[in-house]
């Protein structure tokens, strides 16, 4: 039997895919792509189409308003602290472990009411011993005024019959009795000088003690602890355990508030001068203030001058260390009682406040974006520093031009937006 023979160098792998599969990897490969085309034409068109919430404020002439009607009347705003004028950090005139206080945080005191008392067992028995020791010396003093007279008795008679009946008493007698009288009267001034040491020892002793309590300086109000019972405290802190004050306190009727004012507009700040104070705890809420004194020198780091505003309007809501803001008031505002202004101070009708974050820098160039027809557009101006959150325009705007405040990173002429607040 043969067996049939196969040449198998003739055969041959097909590794071309079927016409089906490659047709169908084409048709693939084009969805895709058309899917693509269309995701990115509707991503540019939604961008082109989308626009952005921007807060804005009219730009309004300072002497009608300074942009907005918080700010009206006002030529320059800073900010700054609430601080007391009477404060006082109470600390104790001798070192010592406190035995009792007698306040907490918040409490009302008087002068010269006790607030703490130290350990002064010891204090108090050399109080008491050096009262003994004056007692004792006057004891002293007045047995030595008893002697002396008797002394200074017995001296003249002996002096007298000497002087009538030379006979009877000798001259070295009469001088004797002398020298007694005279030795008396020493011994009474030293026991004068002993009492007078004495009762200044008794009134160290008794100061000393009275150290021990410590009282408070004013009137007012405790602001906090700053120690325990139990605590050692001294006049200067050491370190360790030892404390320095006992108890912060201030008198909240001198409240007032100190801002620093940019150099640049410290001319328009005058003593006397009418403010309006708004606390960042109470937005809403604006107190009455005046200017007490501008500070005779600068901050030469920070190109600024101290001004201290006292509060007109007292208020329990006004704690010390608030944050502040203060609108110092133009003058146009403080009209005298016929209602008429300083005709020669009245702000300039062509100068803007606009909060700080409107101002940019654009390439070298200070800009403002403007609103128009729902459109950014750049407009150079030129402004001054900041000053409390603001900065003055002095050219470039017209008013009532609508400042974008915010909301866009990074605007771009022409850039589609929405107004969200402002005025």
């Amino acid at each position: 039997m043969t067996v049939p023979t196969h040449d198998l160098s003739k055969l041959r792998i097909d590794r071309d895919p079927p016409p089906q599969v490659r047709r169908a990897f084409g048709r693939t490969i084009l969805y895709v792509a058309i899917a693509l085309l269309l995701a990115g034409a509707a991503l540019f068109y939604a961008r082109s189409r989308s626009t952005v919430a921007a807060p804005t404020v009219v730009a309004t002439p300072i002497s009608t308003g300074g942009g907005g009607a918080s700010a009206a009347a006002t030529s320059v705003t800073a900010n700054g602290y609430v601080v007391a004028r009477i404060r006082a950090s109470v600390s104790a005139k001798l070192p010592g472990r406190i035995a009792s206080l007698t306040v907490d945080g918040g409490s009302e005191v008087r002068r010269g009411q006790v607030i703490a008392r130290l350990e002064n067992d010891d204090y108090a028995a050399a109080a008491a011993e050096a009262t003994a020791n004056l007692a004792s010396a006057r004891a002293e003093l007045a047995e030595a005024v008893t002697d002396r007279d008797q002394l200074a008795r017995e001296s003249r008679r002996v002096n007298q019959i000497h002087s009538e009946h030379p006979e009877l008493m000798s001259a070295q007698d009469a001088e004797a009795a002398r020298s007694r009288a005279d030795q008396a009267v020493a011994r009474v001034n030293s026991a004068q000088a002993k009492v007078a040491a004495a009762d200044a020892a008794r009134r160290f002793a008794e100061a000393t003690l009275e150290n021990t309590y410590i009282r408070a300086p004013f009137s007012g109000t405790v602001l906090r602890k700053e120690a325990e019972v139990g605590e050692v405290v001294a006049p200067s802190v050491g370190g360790g355990l030892t404390r320095g004050a006992v108890v912060t306190m201030a008198d909240l009727k001198s409240l007032e508030v100190e801002v620093d004012v940019n150099e640049a507009y410290i001319a328009r700040v005058t003593r006397r001068q009418p403010a309006r104070i708004t606390l960042d705890a109470y937005p809403d809420t604006s107190f009455r203030g005046e200017v007490r004194q501008v500070v005779p020198t600068a901050d030469r780091q920070r190109a600024t001058v101290q001004v201290k505003v006292s509060i007109l309007d007292r208020d329990p809501r006004i704690l010390p260390e608030m944050g502040a803001r203060v609108d110092f008031l133009a003058s146009d505002a403080a009209s005298d009682s016929s209602g008429t202004a300083a005709a020669a101070t009245a702000p300039a009708a062509n100068r803007f406040r606009l909060p700080a974050a409107a101002v940019r820098d654009a390439g070298g160039r200070t800009v403002v974006w403007l609103v128009r027809d729902g459109r950014l557009t750049a407009r150079d101006v030129q402004a001054g520093p900041v000053s409390g959150g603001f900065r003055e325009i002095t050219r470039g705007l017209n008013g009532g031009e609508r400042v974008v405040t915010g909301g866009v990173e990074n605007p771009k002429e022409g850039m589609r937006v929405t107004l969200s607040g402002g005025q």
